[in-house]
């Protein structure tokens, strides 16, 4: 069974894109009126595949019980979905995506990169960056003027399903990393976060109910500036 493999070939990249955004990561919780709204868009593990009572446990529910009543936390998870707009079943072709655009976010998590690790997927690696890219100018561009957080993907345990812990480890994470930093958008470290955690995750790929509660922390100490990763 393939096992995660350290994260030193890209920690100091990481560490250089938190120190050049450290300042404004966190929100200011002051500086909005009303409800802060929160868009979260990924694959099935921001929908919740795997998780037991996916309705009450996904991560986007639980951060939005963490959270409290300022905030609205919404899940835009689409199973399969891709970053890449030539994978095999591409986020920007979803329902989601729009509904994610039209919620008036005033807060983008996006956690995407796993499903492009399939070998029909990543033949276009090439693009993942710039449609990353595209993807943070597209959200930034909305009349809500959103802040973006990108997330590092969770660990993969077993290679399932397509999905590969080294192409996710040697070539979706740096690029994630060059992203953030060209973008200048703060990361939220979950393979970290779920590294030695394969109890967590029943089928290898997706975590279960504590794995999305931990997920939710995750996201909750980065955005009110707590996480110590």
């Amino acid at each position: 069974m393939p096992k995660p493999i350290s994260l030193r070939p890209w920690i100091l990249g990481l560490l250089l894109v938190l120190a050049g955004c450290a300042s404004s990561t966190a929100l200011r919780v002051s500086s909005y009126p009303g409800t802060i709204r929160i868009a979260c868009v990924g694959d099935s593990i921001t929908y919740g595949s795997g998780v037991e009572k996916r309705e009450e446990n996904n991560y986007p529910k639980v951060l939005n019980n963490l959270f409290g009543p300022k905030f609205e936390v919404s899940n835009f998870g689409v199973s399969g979905a891709t970053l890449l707009k030539h994978g095999d079943k591409p986020y920007w072709n979803e329902k989601a995506f729009l509904a994610a655009s039209n919620s008036k976010p005033d807060v983008v998590v996006i956690k995407l990169g796993t499903n492009d690790t399939k070998p029909q997927n990543w033949k276009f690696g090439n693009e993942f960056t710039s449609d990353l890219e595209t993807m943070i100018d597209t959200f930034r561009a909305l009349p809500s003027h959103p802040k973006i957080y990108l997330c590092i993907p969770v660990p993969v345990y077993a290679t399932r399903y397509g999905i590969t812990s080294s192409v996710l480890t040697r070539e979706i994470i740096p690029d994630i990393q060059k992203a953030a930093k060209a973008k200048h958008v703060p990361i939220i470290d979950l393979y970290a976060a779920l590294n030695n955690h394969e109890e967590l995750f029943p089928d290898k790929i997706h975590p279960n109910a504590s794995g999305a509660r931990l997920i939710a922390e995750t996201v909750k100490a980065a955005l009110t500036g707590n996480s110590t990763r």
